[in-house]
Formats: C-alpha cells, sequence, structure tokens
C-alpha cells in the first residue's frame, strides 16, 4: 500500500479487488492498516436534532468493549480476520490493474488500485457500518500497522447505510453455553471478556467425564444429548466461577497470580469431594430430573455451591475433604426438603423453589443458617 496526492486531497492507495452486487454497485475487499481506518472513515452515531429528526445509526462507544479488544490486540501474535464494512463514497477511485489472467479465472472479480481520498478539511469518504468497535480498538493498539479486511460497498445514502447496519448486525448472538463449551478446546490467548470463562467451564467438562467424578455425565451441555444428564451446565460453571472470584470462595486459593497458572486440578479436587459428599448425604435427591429434586435444578446447584464455599473453606486443611463434607452435610441433611416437605425458615414448598435471584438468595441463606446452627454453631 503507498499513499500519493491526486488532485488536491491526499489520497490513501490500497491494492483492492471489485466485484459487482445489486445490479451494478461496485465492492471492493481490501486490506488496510488498523489505524488508518478512523482515517478514512467516520461513525455515524445514532442522535435527534431539535427538530426531532433522525440522524446516524450507530450506537455508542462500548468503552470495555473496546479496551478488551485491545487488550487482545497487544498481546503480539494474534489473528483478526474478521471484516470492518464500510460504506464508501463514489468518489473513491478504482483503476483496475493491466495484464493477463490466470487461467481458469472464475471472472468474479476484478483486481487493481482503489483510492481513497481524504480531505483536508476533515470530512471522510467513508462510513463505518459494522465494526466501529474494532475501529476504534484498532486505533488505539500499540500495533498501528496491523493490517485488517475491509469489505466496502459503493454508497452516499444513509437509508442504505442503516439498511446494512440492521442486516449485518440482526443476528442472534452465540448461545453463551454454546461459547462455553468451545472455550476449553481454544488454545490461543483470549480477549478479556472471555479468558475468565474459559477455566470454570473447564473444569465443568473434567466434571462430566473424569471417571471418579460424582457429576460423570450428570451435566447437560449443549452438544450432549445424554438423557440421563440432569444438571444444566450453565448452573455449575456459575458455581465454580462465583467461588473463584469470591475472596472467601474455596476455590479462589487455586486461581491464577502474577506467579503461577491456575491449579485446575486443585479446584478439581475440592469439588468432586463437596459433591461426592453430597450425592452420599441425599440419595434420595441426587441424579434425579429437576422437576423431582430440587437438588438437581440450577437454583438448588447454585445455592450449595454457596454453602460448599462455607463448609470447605473449614477442610482445606483436612486429609479427607469428603469426610468433612459427610459430616457436616449430614448434620444439615434432616431439615433439606429437596423432594418433598417445606422449607421453615423460607416458608416455601420444596418444588416451589425456581431458578430467579430471590429464591437462589433465600434458600442460599436458609442453607448457611442451618449449617451455622447445626455445624458451626455446636463445634464452637
Amino acid at each position: 500500500m503507498t499513499r500519493r496526492k491526486l488532485g488536491s486531497d491526499p489520497m490513501l492507495a490500497i491494492r483492492a479487488l471489485r466485484t459487482q452486487q445489486a445490479d451494478g454497485i461496485d465492492v471492493y475487499a481490501f486490506f488496510v492498516p488498523g489505524a488508518d481506518l478512523l482515517r478514512i472513515a467516520e461513525i455515524s452515531r445514532v442522535q435527534r436534532d431539535s427538530q426531532g429528526a433522525l440522524h446516524g445509526f450507530q450506537r455508542k462507544e462500548i468503552r470495555n468493549h473496546v479496551q478488551s479488544i485491545v487488550e487482545f490486540l497487544d498481546q503480539g501474535s494474534v489473528l483478526f480476520p474478521n471484516a470492518i464494512i464500510l460504506a464508501i463514497s463514489p468518489h473513491a477511485v478504482f483503476t483496475q490493474s493491466r495484464g493477463s489472467k490466470p487461467d481458469g479465472d472464475v471472472k468474479a472479480s476484478q483486481a487493481g488500485t482503489l483510492r481513497i481520498p481524504i480531505p483536508r478539511d476533515g470530512t471522510k469518504a467513508a462510513w463505518i457500518v459494522d465494526g466501529q468497535q474494532r475501529s476504534i480498538a484498532l486505533a488505539q493498539a500499540k500495533n498501528k500497522g496491523f493490517p485488517v479486511p475491509v469489505v466496502a460497498f459503493v454508497s452516499e445514502d444513509l437509508s442504505t447505510h442503516r439498511e446494512q447496519f440492521i442486516l449485518v448486525n440482526k443476528a442472534r448472538p452465540l448461545p453463551p453455553r454454546l461459547i462455553n463449551e468451545l472455550l476449553p478446546e481454544v488454545e490461543a490467548d483470549l480477549p478479556r471478556d472471555l479468558a475468565p470463562r474459559r477455566i470454570p467451564s473447564e473444569i465443568v467438562n473434567l466434571l462430566n467425564t473424569a471417571p471418579d467424578s460424582p457429576l460423570r455425565n450428570l451435566i447437560r451441555r449443549l452438544s450432549d444429548e445424554n438423557s440421563q444428564a440432569v444438571i444444566i451446565d450453565t448452573a455449575l460453571i456459575k458455581v465454580v466461577r462465583n467461588s473463584i472470584t469470591s475472596p472467601l470462595g474455596v476455590l479462589a486459593p487455586y486461581k491464577a497470580s502474577s506467579s503461577r497458572d491456575a491449579d485446575c486440578l486443585g479446584m478439581y479436587r475440592v469439588l468432586a469431594a463437596f459433591w461426592g459428599a453430597v450425592r452420599e448425604v441425599f440419595p434420595d435427591a441426587w441424579a434425579r430430573p429437576p422437576t423431582e429434586s430440587r437438588l438437581m435444578h440450577s437454583a438448588g446447584i447454585e445455592a450449595m455451591g454457596y454453602l460448599m464455599d462455607r463448609i470447605m473453606s473449614r477442610a482445606l486443611g483436612s486429609n479427607d475433604l469428603r469426610r468433612h463434607a459427610i459430616d457436616a452435610l449430614s448434620r444439615i441433611a434432616p431439615y433439606c426438603c429437596w423432594t418433598r416437605g417445606r422449607w421453615p425458615d423460607i416458608d416455601r414448598n420444596w418444588d416451589d423453589i425456581q431458578n430467579v435471584s430471590r429464591d437462589i438468595r433465600l434458600l442460599s441463606e436458609q442453607l448457611a443458617r442451618l449449617d451455622h446452627v447445626h455445624s458451626f454453631a455446636k463445634v464452637a
């Protein structure tokens, strides 16, 4: 890529491929240094003027998202192949390259040079239709020359820009469960918002597959059609994530620090010991569908996760984590209502507990009360 002046304004000259769609609209594909995107293209943000007329179409900058992308780019050797989509002014000029064409050319595009003006008055000859957060991040990244793929269609019509913006963004985002399941299989460095999700997902994978795991084949993942699986993976992932991120979580001592990697096997041993004890103490409620057992319900799993932090934190010096958990759970078992009955202190029937924040909090508090009254308080 070179830069040169053509007429009164400087131009950005880019090697590009041209094709046509929609009965004659030119569409270009090319690469530019990421930092040049905001030099040639503007972000047309949605707003209304004093008369109430609507302008633009882009949403506001999402600073956390932008910072996450910057951190990802600044890691060094990264892949960033998603194309930025631009609408480009007809003032951009394409010159087709001369010379022979390769044998078997399908004639879908022509190679050449695209020259995009950079007006001296600060106006832009292109508009970002998709990729504004990425474009802002690329401008802030250390490597200003990072090559970014761009697809640009020729149009100055705002309604066309809006139409394409809606069409590009109407696709539903990937289900979080699918992302969680894929994360452990990705070896590359991940953006900041995804990296913390990888270890909980990896540990839940281990709980579902390890031969000595009490939860083996009981966890339902998106790719799994096992009809015997009764626990939704998101509930256990949340348990692991909560315990890792909470300063009082029993898994927190095993997370990564500046001097060491995360100890996933250490986390697994604690989880296997606790849930093995749960299986032994509550055999009638274990491995049954959530409609028959609130212990296997997402609300029960999450509430038991908080109890796990409480009980297992007292056992980290013990040689037998599982025995410690069995002793603690056995003391409260007569007062738990997983498959029948009514929780007295929270005034709920067993099957009234739902997977909503209020119910999870009530159940968590009830379990903590039982543990305090029948275990911790007596010991004290």
